[in-house]
């Protein structure tokens, strides 16, 4: 994911007031990453902030043809993989907005519509939208109990760790870690799984 720029990484197949899921060519499967941080612009001006929680690939009939072959050979591969009519869906779940310049740990105050544009958060994006207020968005994260939320929290803590450590922060990691253990501390099980895979992160 780029740190200086955004970049476009597909647009919007539907949405809830929670989240969305995107639609992407296989192609640019190299830009969207699992626990990275997305930003759609709204025709309002409003920024809807979400993160990645699943990338989905799905077959069609010609992938079940060509699974079966011995011998695959590469310029099918690279054809299958440029021009496949098939999108990568991507799911992605809202953490908060901005509007007129302040940012929000609330859901968005509504969804964004079919076919919107996605793009990756530049490193300062994560860092202003982390370094606002008090960790609420984790509340998002936390409730939806259908999300591999420690593995999400972890690649999301990853991620903006490295951008706060480069912009001289850090000890922001150890902050969300605390808020964490504030959030969890009557439910140990959930707790020990989210610091387990919060002690795999290693920041370079």
């Amino acid at each position: 994911m780029t740190t200086t720029s955004p970049l476009q990484i597909g647009r919007l197949l539907r949405s809830t007031t929670s989240g969305c899921v995107i639609g992407c060519r296989a192609s640019e499967l190299n830009l969207p990453v699992f626990g990275g941080m997305v930003r759609i612009p709204l025709a309002d001006g409003t920024q809807i902030y979400g993160l990645i929680h699943n990338i989905q690939i799905d077959d069609d009939g010609l992938i079940r043809q060509l699974i079966t072959s011995d011998n695959v050979p590469p310029d099918v591969l690279l054809d299958n993989r440029n021009n496949r009519n098939v999108p990568v869906e991507i799911g992605v779940i809202f953490i908060g907005y901005a509007e007129n310049g302040s940012i929000s740990h609330l859901l968005p105050p509504r969804p964004p519509l079919s076919l919107d544009e996605i793009f990756t958060c530049t490193a300062q994006e994560v860092i202003s939208f982390t370094g606002s207020g008090r960790f609420g968005y984790l509340r998002h994260i936390l409730r939806a109990e259908d999300l591999p939320q420690a593995e999400l929290l972890a690649a999301h803590i990853r991620q903006a760790g490295m951008f706060h450590r480069a912009q001289g922060d850090p000890g922001w990691v150890q902050s969300i870690t605390r808020e964490l253990v504030t959030l969890l501390r009557d439910d140990y099980d959930r707790l020990m799984s989210v610091l387990s895979a919060v002690g795999d992160v290693n920041l370079p």
